[in-house]
């Protein structure tokens, strides 16, 4: 019932702290890219500063999740949402002084990636905790949903604040945006988890290792959505803008495109609420392969916006609905308190790969043209999925083995 999440206060204010942050991390990436630039001209120190925010994040993750069920996941989501803040904060203070330097971002913003790391699992972790089993698909839906709104109003808003205020204030806001995320999740009242007795951090970790390396259908997904992850996100993120500006007018195509990416994701966290497929993970792959692929490979073909702008929206509700898929299963197989030890090596794998691919991205595509590198990497994500789906434990799975026990939840006022 699309309705039953938000029936738990503890529910609502988690998806309105994070909806909140969600806006501001759309707002940041502009105003930081904006921000650097107006430092130095430089691509290569926007480089390094991005840099610094991915490494830390592929470092600490692992220990994130450790932490996470080690302590009360609200209290590790607060703390992350904090330093964050102070960070965002600290950042527009310099830049609004006159006083930023980029080594001086470099070092803040690896410190945002290292809080980051405990964020994630922490995140995961807690939403079975604020609903009911049996609402974790709606759950997911509706938190999806929320984010993906963010990820159309996030950067529209960032235009008109550096644009028209600078990109300090960009910054400004998104810490302010951690603030309410970090006050909405202090004002949750949950029910205590039982955790298990603490043991050494390799242990633990072993732990999480173990349980993870397990299920099949879990680390083989994973194994694939490494590669599958930065053979997207990287050529579309470096190649797409160079392809927009060069064939098709410029940047508000580009505009147009991510746009219609987060557009269709909003659409896709409206359909999730109600598609429950009996083989989520068969599903969750197969459609992804009528979105990002197809874009990419349209960007190299250099036709016209109007179907990349289609696929654009294609692939956004594609990328929600597995999302949805994904952590709805997550949530419902892994144990209560083992889920952010598990789920820490599914951001590991989310992460590993992109600082490298971001890197490598630009070199490959001046060696063997743009058009050549989006058409093989757009090849290689269809090979990629098609081989995972070959995998009967991914192709067929079900869902229903019910490992992952009901995890105390919130009042329902």
């Amino acid at each position: 019932m699309p309705g039953g999440p938000l029936r738990r206060r503890s529910f609502r204010l988690l998806l309105g702290g994070q909806s909140a942050s969600a806006i501001g991390d759309g707002v940041a990436p502009v105003a930081l890219a904006f921000a650097v630039l107006d430092l130095t001209g430089s691509v290569k120190d926007l480089g390094f500063v991005l840099a610094a925010q991915y490494l830390p994040l592929v470092v600490f993750v692992l220990l994130g999740g450790v932490w996470a069920d080690r302590l009360p996941r609200r209290s590790v989501m607060v703390g992350s949402d904090l330093v964050r803040a102070a960070v965002q904060g600290t950042s527009a203070a310099l830049l609004l002084a006159g006083a930023a330097h980029v080594w001086q971002l470099v070092v803040l913003q690896a410190t945002y990636g290292t809080a980051k790391a405990f964020f994630g699992p922490a995140s995961t972790g807690l939403v079975p905790e604020t609903v009911a089993a049996e609402a974790l698909h709606s759950a997911n839906a509706l938190i999806g949903g929320g984010e993906n709104l963010a990820a159309v109003l996030g950067p529209a808003l960032a235009g008109v604040l550096v644009s028209t205020a600078g990109p300090g204030w960009g910054l400004a806001f998104d810490g302010a945006a951690f603030l309410v995320s970090a006050v909405t999740l202090q004002a949750m009242r949950l029910a205590p988890v039982p955790r298990e007795p603490r043991r050494s951090t390799i242990a633990e970790l072993r732990e999480g290792w173990k349980s993870f390396r397990s299920r099949t259908w879990l680390w083989v997904s994973v194994a694939s959505l490494t590669l599958i992850v930065t053979l997207t996100f990287a050529p579309l993120d470096v190649l797409g803008p160079a392809v927009a500006r060069d064939r098709l007018g410029g940047a508000w195509a580009w505009a147009g495109i991510s746009t219609a990416i987060g557009a269709g994701a909003v659409i896709g966290g409206a359909v999730g609420l109600r598609w429950r497929p009996r083989h989520p993970l068969r599903w969750g792959f197969l459609i992804t392969l009528a979105g990002e692929p197809v874009l990419l490979a349209l960007l190299a073909g250099g036709g016209s916006l109007a179907p990349m702008v289609a696929f654009g929206l294609a692939g956004g509700m594609a990328s929600t609905l597995f999302n949805v898929f994904w952590f709805t299963t997550v949530h419902r197989e892994i144990p209560a308190a083992e889920l952010s030890r598990v789920s820490s090596w599914d951001h590991l794998g989310t992460y590993a790969l992109q600082p490298l691919g971001l890197a490598l991205i630009g070199p490959l595509a001046a060696a063997f043209g743009i058009p050549a590198t989006l058409y093989v990497c757009a090849g290689l994500v269809v090979l990629l999925t098609t081989a995972v789906l070959a995998v009967p434990s991914v192709r067929n799975f079900t869902g229903t083995s019910g490992a992952g026990p009901a995890a105390p939840v919130a009042e329902l006022t």
